[in-house]
């Protein structure tokens, strides 16, 4: 007889977020897993409800399992921004996406860090 060790078992053992469980484990590094924001799990949750739509119903609607839509609402998700942006065009709204500054905040931090450059005719900016 040929016996093969596992077979049919849950040899990747993988968490809904698609991260593996060992790769977790393992880490030795010291950094903090970013999270799903509050503000992002509250307005995946109220435009759901707007919607009159299950949890059960945005999962099959996006092709994902129904705890990755519990992950999202309870903020116990790692942020995906292909489910985010599958989630936007169910839903019919916008989401706030985490990690990114708002347009304005970024200028003003561009415009902190570096000098004014003023462009001459027909070139490319002068160097200071």
């Amino acid at each position: 007889y040929i016996y093969s060790f596992g077979a049919g078992g849950n040899s990747s053992a993988t968490t809904v977020s698609g991260i593996s469980v060992k790769k977790l484990e393992e880490a030795d590094d010291v950094g903090t897993i970013q999270k799903v924001d509050k503000s992002l799990s509250k307005a995946i949750m109220q435009a759901r409800t707007a919607l009159k739509m299950s949890q059960k119903d945005l999962a099959t609607a996006i092709n994902a399992k129904p705890q990755v839509i519990q992950e999202y609402e309870n903020g116990k998700a790692i942020p995906d921004p292909g489910v985010i942006s599958k989630l936007e065009r169910k839903l019919k709204t916008k989401l706030p996406r985490p990690g990114k500054k708002s347009k304005v905040a970024a200028k003003e931090g561009a415009a902190k860090g570096k000098q004014q450059t003023t462009l001459t005719r027909g070139g490319p900016p002068k160097r200071r």
